[in-house]
């Protein structure tokens, strides 16, 4: 009888009602929370998808978006760099001749750097020093990062005149003597107008961590 006297109770007008109140706000909740985690899915960029626009400054404090950098180009490559990554700082000479080599053929190269323990005056010295002649900007709560899905560095993005991704990964297969050539392979058949093969579209990264600034309630481990 006692349970039933609760039971009774607790199914009163009044409490039932606030029962059904708790019952629809903890759905809502529930549906809120999964809307949320699909638009953080949405705001990363995907292979043979339009790169949105971003903004951030060089280590002079001026600003630089995408869209205008790569206005009018044939292709640009968004390169996740470090200061104080010795592989980083291997492939240095590799990407100043890609520079080079490619500013004739109408390319954009734009530089990133995430790594929260690296200051300006440091990337803007390095810079300097390792004879880098195209912006390198300041990704400060890694949101570029975190939308290209960039992990280590030195890593690659290269956009098409349209701005649509069409490779991701590494410059090529070895930090020291390379046989194959990824970014290079890649770049020569979007300027011609050609579609990479699918196997070749994302290449392995090899390289350092970015260290990215803490988010709370994010996973931001490198696999």
């Amino acid at each position: 009888m006692r349970h039933l006297s609760l039971f009774t109770y607790f199914f009163r007008k009044d409490h039932f009602t606030v029962f059904c109140w708790m019952c629809v706000v903890t759905v809502l909740s529930i549906g809120t929370i999964g809307t949320a985690f699909a638009n953080a899915e949405e705001e990363k960029v995907k292979l043979d998808a339009v790169v949105k626009d971003f903004t951030l400054k060089d280590a002079e404090g001026k600003d630089f978006t995408l869209y205008k950098l790569s206005e009018e180009k044939q292709a640009t490559v968004v390169l996740f760099l470090a200061t104080q990554c010795p592989i980083a700082t291997d492939y240095t000479d590799r990407i100043v001749n890609l520079v080079k080599a490619y500013d004739e053929k109408n390319v954009q190269f734009i530089g990133i750097n995430s790594n929260k323990q690296e200051k300006l005056e440091e990337i803007l010295a390095y810079s300097k020093k390792q004879g880098f002649e195209f912006p390198v900007l300041k990704d400060p709560e890694n949101k570029v990062a975190d939308y290209f899905g960039a992990r280590r560095t030195p890593e690659v993005f290269l956009l098409d005149a349209k701005r649509i991704l069409r490779y991701t990964g590494a410059i090529d297969n070895s930090p020291k003597e390379p046989t194959k050539h990824y970014l290079k392979d890649a770049l020569d058949l979007v300027i011609a107008g050609k579609d990479i093969p699918k196997p070749s579209k994302k290449t392995r990264v090899i390289g350092c961590t970015i260290k990215r600034v803490r988010k709370t309630g994010v996973n931001d481990r490198t696999p």
